[in-house]
C-alpha cells in the first residue's frame, strides 16, 4: 500500500513503534473538525486503501485539533441543497461509506478526546472499537434533534443496535450529550481513561482485537418487532410532555421509523436518510439552524482579546450573588465571595456545593472547586481580584456608595462589573472618578442553566473594558449578549410588558392555566404566570415599579401588588398566582375557558413584539438578529420560530401590526405607527 498519497483534510501515520496506522482528521482552514462532501470523499477513498492493507495489525482515527475529535456534520451546508433528493443522496452516501468503514477486516479504533456528537459519532460507531478520554471535557452524543433533523448516517440503526432500543432512544430522541465514563457504562464506547493513556489503550485495542462489544441478550430483545411495539408508545407519551410534534417532528420519526422497520438489514437506513433528507426542508429546521448561527456569532465575540482573568470577587451572597460564585468555581476561577457576615455567605456555600457536584461529578473535582470558592467577610479579594462582581439588592445608593469604595480599593486594572437587571449604569458611574470602568454583567436566573448573559455599556463604559466583560462571559462558558444600558436592558425591557400583560389577562378573568397554556402551546417553556411565580412576584412588582419610571404608561395589576403586600411571592413562599407543595405545583381544579387559545397567545406575543420593535428603535442591541438571539437563549422564546423579529418577518410585518392597532384600540392604548415597527426590522 502506497502511504505517499496526501489529502485536504485527512493525515496517515505510521506508528513509530508499532504496527499500527494513524488516521488523522483535520480539517484544512477550520480550528474544529466537521464533516462535508470533500472530507467524505476523501475518507471514501482512504478506506478504500485500508481494505488492502497487509502492512498494519490496526487502524487508528483521531482527531489531530486541540478542540475535540469531530463536531458532526458541517451545518453550513444544510441550506446547499438543491432539493429532497439531493439530501437524501448525500445521506446515502455518507451511509454506504460508514459501511465501508464497518465491514474492514482489519480492526478499527476510534480515538476520542474531546467533543464527538452527530456525524463526528455516527463514524465513531462504524469503528470496531472506541476509546474515550475521562475527564469532563469529552462529550458523546447524537444532538441532531436540536436542529429540526435526526440523526442521518446510520445513528439511529448502530446505536440501538450496541445499546438496546430503549437506551438509545433516550440519547437520541433528547439530543443530550454524556461522558466518556457514562458512555462506557452505557456501552457504545469500550473504554474511558485518562488523558495519559489514551494513546496506549488504543494501540492496544487496535493490535490485540479484543472481542467487540455486543448488546446483552435484553437489548436485544427490545429491538424485536413484539418489543417496539409494546414501547414506542411510551416513548411518544414521554416526548409529548417535552415537544408538540407539530413543532419538532424529527424524533418522533425517530420513533415511527424504530417501530416500523427496526434495525436489521437495508430498509432501516434507507428509511433513516429519506425521512432525515425531508425534514433539511422543514422551517423548523431551517429556524433553528438559524438559531444554531445565532449561537455562533455570539460564541464568536471578542474571540481576539487577550484579557486573561484569574480571580473573580462576587459581593453579595444572595440566591444571584451566590451561583454566580459557584459557577465561576466550577469554570476553574479562584473566587472569593463576600457578604456583610458568615451567616448570610453559609447558605450559598452549601447551594454551591450542590451546583457543584452537579456539575463535576467526580469527587477530587468537586474538592478542587470548593477548595477554589473562598468566603470572604472581610473583602480581602477586592485588592486581588481581575473582576468584580457586585450582586446586591436593586438600590441605586447603594450600589453607588459600593462601586466608589470598589473603586478605590481595586486593582486599576480590574474590571469593576454590576449584576444590576434594570438599573441603568450612568446612573450607577456618575459618582465614580473613573466611570468607564464599569460595565454589566448581567446573569439571568438560574446560573447555572441559563446561557444569556448581557454585557451592558453605558455612555461612558471604555469598549475596552466591554470587551474584556464579553471575553470574560465566554469564558465562563456563557452567550454574552452586548446591550446599551437602558432600562431593563433588553430581556427584562420586553419580558416585563409581556408578563404584566399575562396578569391583566388574570384580572380580566380568564383562567391562568389557560394563559399558560396559550403561551406553551406557541413554544414557550412556560407560560407567563408560572414564569410570574418562578421569578418571583416580589421581584416582577420591583422590575415593573422601577421600569414605570421611563414608561410610565406601563400599567401594573393591582392583583400583582395584593399578592406581595400579602407575601404571597410565588414558589418560593409556596402561594402566589398558583399554590406550590416542596416547590411543585398542585394541580388546580381547571376553569373552564371556551375561546381559542390562540386570541390569548396573539395578544401576549404582539405586545411582545411591540416591545422587540422598540428596543431596535432605540438600539438597545445593534441587530435583530442579536435581539433574537437574547430573546431564544435569555427567556426561551420558541426556538422552532428564529425569534421575534424572525417571526414577525416570516408571519408579516403589516398584517400583526393591523392586529396588534385593533388589540390596542379596544383598550383605548396608545399606538406606535407601523412606520416605527417596519423602519428597525433589519
Amino acid at each position: 500500500m502506497s502511504m505517499m498519497q496526501t489529502y485536504q483534510h485527512w493525515r496517515l501515520e505510521r506508528d513509530a513503534k508499532d504496527p499500527v496506522l494513524w488516521v488523522y482528521f483535520d480539517k484544512q482552514g477550520a480550528s474544529v473538525n466537521t464533516i462535508d462532501r470533500e472530507v467524505m470523499e476523501e475518507f471514501s477513498s482512504i478506506i478504500d486503501m485500508l481494505a488492502t492493507d497487509n502492512e498494519h495489525k490496526g487502524i487508528i482515527i483521531a482527531s489531530s485539533k486541540k478542540s475535540g475529535f469531530i463536531a458532526g456534520a458541517d451545518i453550513s451546508q444544510f441550506n446547499q441543497f438543491k432539493n429532497i433528493d439531493d439530501a437524501v443522496s448525500l445521506l446515502r452516501n455518507g451511509q454506504k461509506i460508514l459501511d465501508k468503514l464497518e465491514a474492514l477486516k482489519i480492526p478499527v479504533v476510534a480515538m476520542i478526546d474531546g467533543f464527538c456528537v452527530g456525524g463526528g459519532l455516527e463514524l465513531a460507531l462504524a469503528c470496531h472499537y472506541r476509546v474515550a478520554e475521562s475527564g469532563p471535557k469529552t462529550r458523546l452524543g447524537l444532538p441532531e434533534v436540536k436542529l429540526g433533523i435526526h440523526p442521518g448516517w446510520g445513528g439511529t440503526v448502530r446505536l440501538p443496535r450496541l445499546i438496546g432500543g430503549p437506551s438509545a432512544m433516550n440519547l437520541i430522541l433528547s439530543g443530550h450529550t454524556v461522558s466518556g465514563k457514562a458512555a462506557a457504562k452505557i456501552g457504545f464506547v469500550d473504554v474511558a481513561v485518562p488523558k495519559r493513556h489514551l494513546v496506549r489503550v488504543a494501540k492496544f485495542y487496535a493490535m490485540t482485537k479484543p472481542k467487540r462489544h455486543q448488546a446483552t441478550l435484553l437489548q436485544r430483545l427490545t429491538n424485536t418487532k413484539p418489543a417496539r411495539m409494546l414501547i414506542a408508545p411510551f416513548m411518544r407519551k414521554q416526548l409529548r410532555s417535552k415537544a408538540n410534534p407539530l413543532y419538532y417532528p424529527g424524533p418522533y420519526h425517530v420513533v415511527d421509523n424504530w417501530e416500523e422497520v427496526g434495525v436489521a438489514g437495508t430498509e432501516a437506513f434507507e428509511r433513516e436518510a429519506r425521512d432525515c433528507g425531508k425534514l433539511f426542508f422543514s422551517d423548523t429546521s431551517h429556524n433553528l439552524v438559524r438559531v444554531f448561527f445565532l449561537q455562533e456569532r455570539l460564541k464568536g465575540l471578542a474571540k481576539e482579546s487577550h484579557f486573561k482573568p484569574k480571580h473573580v470577587h462576587v459581593i453579595g451572597a444572595g440566591t444571584m450573588g451566590g451561583d454566580i460564585a459557584a459557577w465561576c468555581a466550577v469554570q476553574g476561577f479562584t473566587v472569593t465571595l463576600q457578604d456583610r457576615e458568615a451567616k448570610f455567605i453559609a447558605p450559598a456555600i452549601k447551594r454551591a456545593y450542590i451546583m457543584i457536584k452537579d456539575k463535576l461529578k467526580e469527587t477530587h473535582l468537586i474538592q478542587k472547586a470548593m477548595d477554589r470558592l473562598q468566603p470572604d467577610t472581610e473583602g480581602y479579594g477586592i485588592a486581588k481580584a481581575d473582576v468584580i462582581i457586585e450582586a446586591i439588592f436593586e438600590d441605586l445608593a447603594t450600589k453607588q456608595a459600593l462601586f466608589k469604595k470598589l473603586e478605590m480599593e481595586a486593582k486599576p486594572t480590574a474590571i469593576l462589573a454590576t449584576n444590576t437587571s434594570s438599573i441603568p449604569l450612568d446612573e450607577i458611574n456618575s459618582v465614580l472618578q473613573t466611570p468607564e470602568r464599569l460595565v454589566g454583567i448581567h446573569f439571568f436566573n438560574p446560573v447555572a442553566k441559563m446561557m444569556l448573559v448581557e454585557v451592558v455599556k453605558g455612555d461612558r463604559t471604555d469598549p475596552l473594558i466591554v470587551e474584556k466583560a464579553i471575553s470574560f462571559v465566554r469564558k465562563l462558558d456563557r452567550l454574552p449578549l452586548p446591550v446599551k444600558s437602558s432600562p431593563g436592558f433588553l430581556v427584562n425591557r420586553i419580558l416585563m410588558p409581556y408578563l404584566l400583560e399575562g396578569m391583566l389577562l388574570l384580572d380580566e378573568g380568564v383562567p391562568a392555566e389557560a394563559i399558560d397554556k396559550a403561551m406553551v402551546d406557541f413554544g414557550m417553556p412556560m407560560g407567563p404566570v408560572t414564569l410570574a411565580d418562578t421569578v418571583g412576584l416580589d421581584v416582577c412588582l420591583s422590575v415593573a415599579k422601577h421600569l414605570q419610571q421611563y414608561f410610565p404608561d406601563s400599567a401594573i395589576p393591582p392583583r400583582l401588588i395584593s399578592l406581595v403586600e400579602k407575601g404571597m411571592l410565588g414558589r418560593k413562599t409556596g402561594k402566589g398566582f398558583y399554590t406550590y407543595k416542596d416547590g411543585k405545583k398542585v394541580e388546580s381544579k381547571n376553569v373552564p375557558y371556551n375561546k381559542p387559545l390562540q386570541e390569548i397567545s396573539d395578544r401576549l406575543v404582539l405586545c411582545m413584539l411591540n416591545e422587540a420593535f422598540a428596543c431596535l428603535r432605540e438600539e438597545v442591541v445593534s441587530d435583530g438578529d442579536l435581539l433574537d438571539a437574547g430573546m431564544i437563549f435569555g427567556t426561551g422564546f420558541a426556538p422552532f420560530r428564529g425569534g421575534p423579529i424572525h417571526y414577525a418577518k416570516t408571519q408579516g410585518i403589516p398584517e400583526l401590526y393591523e392586529q396588534f392597532v385593533k388589540l390596542q384600540t379596544i383598550r383605548g392604548a396608545k399606538v406606535s405607527s407601523l412606520q416605527e415597527w417596519e423602519t428597525t426590522e433589519a
